[in-house]
């Protein structure tokens, strides 16, 4: 949230929320994948390597994230003019500057990707083997006491998509604007800052969109009275809802005898 807040409050006019932004969007956006290496940590260390100190680990997780944030902003503004490049501050035009940019953001991105899928890989394993063995073994009742946990994990595993999604256009822009400097390409720039905003939207439909909510949004929406053209759209339980409406509506019908 804050690496896209700040990401839109700067103004290349005022020197000041210039340096605002640059320093603030860079910091708060590498401690946003790196919140998700530690999430993944936690699970692999918890599921597959059966630790319970994970909650004594809490003050390394804030130095690791935080320090490492605060390193990364300070290499890339070493040398950094913080010039303007269109509504971006920050932008150094130099291949020198373009290179610690990718050393210092995309670089640890991508590292962030790749470990989270590694664990989370082999926490599903994990989990599959363990309920194939309770299904073998006819443990039902584990089996689906098991079933929420790999629903869990599998929208946690929606990190790393999550993070490919929203940051694999805003690299091959910067590796692009490396090669060729001169050369912009409008519908790549459009594509790398839209999908970038977008992570947290991605985030909150992947983990805050649960059966739960989506029950709550069902019931918010079979208390309005839809038109009949946009019923076709609705969930099925309000549109089933609509239907038995109906239905009551011609039995009470048939039944009058005016």
């Amino acid at each position: 949230m804050l690496c896209s807040f700040f990401n839109i409050i700067g103004d290349p006019s005022i020197g000041f929320f210039c340096y605002a932004q640059g320093y603030t969007t860079h910091f708060f956006c590498v401690a946003s994948f790196l919140w998700t290496t530690v999430i993944a940590f936690t699970l692999h260390r918890t599921v597959v390597r059966h630790k319970t100190d994970v909650e004594d680990l809490e003050a390394m997780f804030h130095l690791y994230v935080w320090g490492t944030s605060v390193v990364m902003t300070i290499i890339r503004s070493i040398g950094n003019d913080h010039r303007h490049l269109g509504a971006w501050c920050w932008s150094q035009t130099g291949r020198t500057g373009k290179a610690v940019h990718f050393i210092t953001f995309y670089a640890p991105l991508w590292g962030a990707i790749l470990y989270n899928g590694f664990s989370y890989f082999q926490v599903i394993r994990m989990l599959n083997n363990a309920t194939r063995m309770a299904v073998g073994m006819s443990d039902r009742a584990y089996h689906l006491d098991a079933r929420p946990d790999m629903k869990a994990l599998n929208r946690w595993g929606y990190y790393p998509l999550i993070l490919i999604g929203s940051w694999t256009f805003g690299t091959i822009n910067r590796i692009h604007d490396f090669i060729e400097p001169g050369h912009k390409i409008f519908w790549l720039s459009l594509l790398d800052v839209g999908t970038a905003a977008l992570m947290g939207l991605f985030n909150s439909i992947a983990y805050g969109l649960n059966s739960s909510v989506r029950r709550a949004i069902r019931e918010r929406l079979d208390l309005v009275t839809w038109p009949e053209t946009i019923r076709p759209w609705l969930p099925n339980s309000s549109r089933i809802r609509h239907q038995q409406q109906e239905s009551e509506l011609v039995s009470l019908k048939s039944q009058d005898p005016h």
